[in-house]
C-alpha cells in the first residue's frame, strides 16, 4: 500500500502568492489540509492591470508568511512535509523566480525533494482533487491568461483540442471593462453590470464560429465593443450607467455564446475517444461567470455529459492544485534538482503547434 504523503505546494505566477498542503496517496485521491492565498488587487488597481514588477515584490514579502501559515493551518510542521512542489511556469517571470527560490532554498535546508509543476497542469488536474473525475476527460481551461479546450488522459498527458489565438476571455474581460468605465477586475464587474443589461440591445460579432474547429479569439470582440462605446458616446455625449449595463451585458452574452458553440465541437471529438462517463470539466477565473457556466451546463446536457466545476477557490489560482499536481504526477516522474527553472512559456501540449507563435523562450501557449 502506497504511503500517504503530505505535499507543500507554492504558487506565484500572477498576482496571487499562495501556499497550501494537499495529504494523499501519490496518484490517488487527496485532500486539502489547507490553502492560504494572497491577493494583489489593491497593489494594481490604479494601473488597470497588473503591473509585473509591482506582482514580484509582492511575492517576494508574502511567499514565506504565507508557507508558514499553509503548515500552521495545516498543523504540520515542515518536518512533516515530505516534498515541495512549486509553479515553475508559465506566468509572469518575476514572480515565478520568486517561488522557484523559495522551494529551492527550503529544499536545501530540509532535504525534501521538489517538483517543478506546470501552472496549467494543476488548473487541468483539479476536477480529480475535487470530484475524483476518471481519465479521459475534457476540459475547458478559461482563466484570465489561457483559454484552451484538452483532453487530459492522464496526469502528465493532455491534448490540446484548440484555444484562444490573441486574448483569453479573462484578458478580454478586464480590458472591456476598462474600456466602458468600470473597475478592475473586471469579470465579477462586468456580470455584475450585466445583470441590469440588454444583451440584445448592441449586435456584438461572435469571432470564429464561422471557422471549423475549437479555436477561438477575442480581441476582435473587444474591438467591436470600443466602436460601439464610441459610437454611443458620439451620439449621446457620454456613456451612462445602462450603456455601460448593456455593454456588459452584450459582450457577455457574445463571449458565453463562443465558449458554447467552441463547446460542442471539443465534445464532439472528445466523444470519439468513447469516454465511459463523459465530463465537461471547466476551471479558471472566468468559470464563476454564471451566464457562461449556463452556456456550459447547457452543452453538457445536449451530449447527456456531466459538467464539473471546482469551487470557486480552487477554480482560481491557488496552492493546492500545485501541490496535488506533483502528488498525481509523482509515480511517473522523478523529482527534480536545483537545476530547475522558471518558465514564461510552457505548454501543456508540446506535440501540438503553437497557437501564438514562439520567441527565444519557446512556444507561448
Amino acid at each position: 500500500m502506497p504511503k500517504q504523503q503530505n505535499i507543500l505546494g507554492i504558487e506565484s505566477s500572477c498576482d496571487d502568492t499562495a501556499a497550501a498542503v494537499v495529504r494523499g496517496v501519490p496518484g490517488g485521491v487527496a485532500q486539502v489540509l489547507s490553502s492560504i492565498v494572497v491577493g494583489q488587487t489593491e497593489l494594481h488597481a490604479a494601473f488597470g492591470g497588473v503591473v509585473p514588477e509591482i506582482a514580484a515584490r509582492a511575492h517576494v514579502e508574502k511567499l514565506d508568511v504565507s508557507v508558514i501559515q499553509a503548515l500552521a493551518e495545516a498543523k504540520l510542521n515542515m518536518s512533516d512535509i515530505d516534498a515541495i512542489a512549486v509553479t515553475a511556469g508559465p506566468g509572469l517571470i518575476g514572480g515565478v523566480v520568486s517561488g522557484v527560490m523559495l522551494a529551492k532554498g527550503l529544499s536545501v535546508a530540509t532535504g525534501k525533494p521538489i517538483y517543478g509543476v506546470n501552472h496549467l497542469a494543476g488548473h487541468a488536474l483539479t476536477p480529480r482533487l475535487t470530484d475524483n473525475v476518471e481519465f479521459p476527460y475534457l476540459m475547458l481551461l478559461v482563466s484570465g491568461g489561457h483559454c484552451q479546450f484538452l483532453i487530459a488522459t492522464g496526469p502528465q498527458d493532455f491534448r490540446r483540442l484548440g484555444g484562444t489565438i490573441d486574448d483569453a476571455p479573462g484578458e478580454a474581460f478586464d480590458k472591456v471593462a476598462r474600456l466602458i468605465g468600470l473597475p478592475q477586475p473586471g469579470g465579477p464587474m462586468i456580470e455584475r453590470a450585466a445583470k441590469q443589461g440588454d444583451p440584445k440591445r448592441f449586435k456584438l460579432p461572435r469571432p470564429l464560429l464561422d471557422r471549423a474547429g475549437c479555436d477561438m479569439s477575442f480581441s476582435g470582440l473587444k474591438t467591436a465593443v470600443l466602436r460601439t462605446r464610441d459610437t454611443v458616446i458620439a451620439e449621446k455625449g457620454g456613456l451612462g450607467v445602462q450603456d455601460q449595463s448593456d455593454l456588459a451585458a452584450s459582450f457577455q452574452a457574445a463571449v458565453s455564446d463562443v465558449l458554447a458553440e467552441k463547446s460542442r465541437r471539443a465534445m464532439t471529438e472528445y466523444l470519439a475517444l468513447d469516454p465511459i462517463a463523459p465530463t465537461l470539466c471547466v476551471a479558471g477565473g472566468v468559470a464563476a461567470n454564471m451566464t457562461i457556466r449556463s452556456g456550459l451546463e447547457t452543452v453538457c446536457h445536449e451530449f447527456e455529459a456531466e459538467f464539473v466545476a471546482p469551487p470557486l477557490a480552487l477554480c482560481t489560482d491557488n496552492a493546492a492544485m500545485i501541490a496535488y499536481a506533483a502528488l498525481a504526477q509523482m509515480t511517473e516522474r522523478a523529482p527534480d534538482d536545483m537545476t530547475l527553472s522558471a518558465r514564461p512559456r510552457w505548454p501543456l501540449d508540446s506535440v501540438s503547434p503553437s497557437m501564438l507563435g514562439s520567441g527565444k523562450k519557446g512556444a507561448k501557449a
